[in-house]
């Protein structure tokens, strides 16, 4: 038989497994009915989550997915617009549930990098009246998945707070990452998200929990989003067993973000290096890489091939191969990625010679 891989997985920091102490702490988790809100670890989790980001009040969601369109639900009525960036996670990867659960329109924004200030958002708002689609909400992404992981600084939304609180819009974020972008800023969480009506943020991506995201904000927008939670199907019952996980990502594993942002960092100049890809190291702030393959070979061959060697990458648009470090995968399993990706990139190319 073949040899069998030690599989190096940068396809995304969903891939985490959860660490030795979640798994006990799961196995130990004190439980209840959590749609009779009588699961003490999950009531704990809320409310340490609502501590942690300044809030009154949090919910427990089966996905970040699910956190977000709870929070638009909230945020708008039928036949209205969310402004959002052009590649952010709503509009791309939602399923288009902004329509079919809230009817509402997504007002996709361009930018450069990802990045959407307040003098993007004011030209696209429009008021209530006959002739177009009112602007319901607004929704920023930080981290940015699809622009490789940017940060949106402090300024910027602060900036976005102050116009959107002049129009009378509320403002959502996809905090997803936020963890991520605390780390890159060194910005407590409380302070980088204060201004927003409502939070959602992942304890299953590079906090490493087994499933589960949160959606914070005021009591009575929770109050709401329990209703919307359950008419989505998220009313869960036992589920103190993977909220003993999430309070251990949420209170342990911020403070190693960094070796992953480290890690994408190495990758990201090692393939500045080579020829054939197209990336700038200045701009990998937190754990993701977006790389342009510049010769004229797909990224499916490259993907193909790099998966031969041992490691797992996506594509994320015509191509574009996305990189993803998170704990599961070390300094070491990181250079050995690079030397087989310079190895694999040069080989297509002289191939093609």
């Amino acid at each position: 038989m073949p040899e069998q891989l030690d599989l190096i997985d940068l396809r995304s920091d969903t891939v985490t497994r959860p660490t030795l102490e979640m798994r006990a702490a799961m196995a130990a988790a004190e439980v209840g009915d959590d749609v009779y809100q009588e699961d003490p670890t999950i009531n704990l989790l809320e409310k340490r989550a609502a501590e942690t980001f300044g809030r009154e009040d949090a919910l427990f969601v089966p996905t970040g997915t699910m956190g977000n369109q709870i929070a638009l639900r909230l945020h708008t009525q039928p036949g209205q617009e969310i402004i959002c960036e052009a590649k952010a996670h709503i509009l791309d990867w939602e399923m288009a549930s902004a329509a079919a659960f809230s009817g509402c329109l997504i007002r996709a924004v361009p930018t450069q990098n990802g990045i959407l200030a307040w003098r993007d958002i004011e030209p696209v708002i429009y008021k209530w009246g006959g002739f177009r689609a009112a602007t319901g909400a607004i929704e920023i992404e930080n981290t940015h998945n699809m622009a490789g992981g940017r940060v949106t600084p402090l300024a910027v939304m602060e900036e976005v707070w102050a116009g959107a609180k002049e129009h009378n819009l509320p403002v959502h974020l996809d905090g997803a990452r936020i963890f991520n972008a605390a780390a890159a800023l060194n910005i407590d969480v409380n302070t980088l998200t204060r201004g927003f009506n409502t939070v959602m943020f992942c304890l299953s991506k590079g906090l490493c929990a087994p499933v589960g995201s949160m959606l914070v904000g005021s009591a009575d927008d929770m109050a709401r989003a329990r209703i919307f939670r359950k008419a989505l199907g998220g009313g869960m019952r036992q589920a103190g067993v993977l909220a003993a996980a999430g309070l251990i990502a949420l209170t342990e594993m911020p403070k190693r973000l960094q070796e992953d942002h480290a890690n994408a960092r190495l990758l990201a100049e090692a393939l500045h290096n080579m020829e054939g890809v197209e990336v700038d190291p200045e701009t990998v702030e937190t754990n993701i890489v977006i790389f342009r393959l510049t010769a004229s070979f797909p990224p499916a061959e490259l993907i193909a091939r790099l998966k031969v060697r041992g490691v797992l990458v996506s594509s994320v648009g015509p191509q574009l191969v996305r990189l993803v470090t998170h704990r599961d995968v070390s300094r070491g399993d990181c250079i050995r990625a690079c030397e087989i990706l310079t190895e694999e990139i040069e080989a297509a190319n002289t191939a093609r010679v």
